[in-house]
């Protein structure tokens, strides 16, 4: 089973792919964490990822699309995946559905964890002082919920057209979120 994870950053797309990967025994393709395990090395990509995003801007996708490549041709992660913050644009969008056509595979659900712009700034408030997270900064993280609601308008558009699409209230408790997630898959 494939499910897509996405919503802002903040929304919880990583505390229900991590338990979604423990119930399915997925993988969870995480771009954040991708991105950041390229800052990390202190690649030249990672250079251009901490750049793009201290900007407030998303990553090329060309980066993220070779990133995402590499893990559909993994023969072990087939049919076995959830995109945490994959695809964030309509090109990352097509790009996906073109690969998993390529692959064989399809996307079984996808969830839109839909939260107010507040609410999630007194999440990032939290998660900052126990995650110390650099890409937390507060000022950073405005332009990149504002990039994304704009960005992500056409995705919505694109996935909610299907019937295996859902929004799901992600102010809601962790605990809410999941049970809601739970009745969809009926796993």
């Amino acid at each position: 089973m494939n499910l897509i994870l996405f919503g802002p950053p903040g929304a919880g797309k990583g505390t229900q792919a991590k338990y979604l990967v423990k119930k399915l025994n997925n993988f969870q393709i995480s771009t954040g964490e991708m991105l950041r395990n390229e800052i990390q090395k202190n690649s030249s990509i990672g250079r251009k990822i901490i750049d793009d995003m201290n900007h407030g801007k998303f990553v090329s996708d060309d980066i993220v699309n070779s990133l995402i490549e590499k893990t559909l041709n993994d023969p072990k992660k087939q049919n076995r995946l959830i995109f945490d913050g994959y695809p964030r644009s309509l090109s990352q969008a097509k790009n996906l559905e073109n690969l998993l056509a390529k692959t064989n595979q399809n996307i079984d659900f996808v969830f839109f964890l839909n939260v107010d712009k507040e609410v999630i700034i007194k999440r990032i408030e939290n998660r900052k002082i126990i995650e110390n997270r650099s890409d937390d900064d507060l000022k950073t993280f405005i332009k990149r919920y504002d990039t994304y609601m704009a960005t992500t308008k056409p995705v919505l558009d694109f996935y909610s057209q299907n019937s295996n699409f859902y929004e799901i209230d992600g102010a809601s408790e962790i605990v809410e979120i999941t049970a809601k997630i739970d009745n969809f898959i009926n796993v």
